[in-house]
């Protein structure tokens, strides 16, 4: 397994630095649970959008391992709850998000003045990336 390179990372921005959509994969004790949702991709790790008390939140909080599958793209990594939306902490972030999110973030579906609407961070720690008949097997930790 290689470390990120240029040319992996490049793709990765390319195809994940919007708005997209992943599929993610908890679990709770032995049982896997998957669901789709809205993220992008940024310095080697994924940002979603979601509310506090939800069941991936729960599930991450007893169990951070997290698996994602994207566009030609499957990972491992660590789900990390950064806090609430609008934490001052986490403003930078809710600006890109803001931005990446434009044409649904402010469409009433979300309460961003909720402190149970959070950010979740999907630190990623290995992967396999495919395009246009390459493969990259890639160490995001390196």
């Amino acid at each position: 397994m290689e470390k990120l390179s240029q040319e992996a990372e490049k793709i990765m921005e390319e195809r994940f630095g919007k708005d997209t959509t992943i599929s993610l994969a908890t679990a709770k004790g032995q049982v896997p649970y998957v669901r789709t949702g809205n993220t992008f991709y940024e310095d080697r790790a994924f940002y979603v959008l979601t509310y506090g008390l939800s069941n991936k939140v729960e599930q991450i909080k007893e169990n951070s391992a997290v698996a994602i599958c994207g566009d030609w793209f499957t990972a491992h990594g660590k789900g990390v709850v950064l806090g609430s939306f609008r934490n001052f902490e986490n403003r930078k972030i809710a600006e890109r998000m803001e931005t990446v999110f434009s044409e649904w973030i402010h469409n009433g579906h979300n309460d961003l003045e909720d402190s149970n609407t959070v950010i979740l961070r999907l630190d990623l720690t290995e992967g396999v990336l495919f395009s246009h008949g390459t493969r990259y097997d890639i160490d995001f930790t390196k």
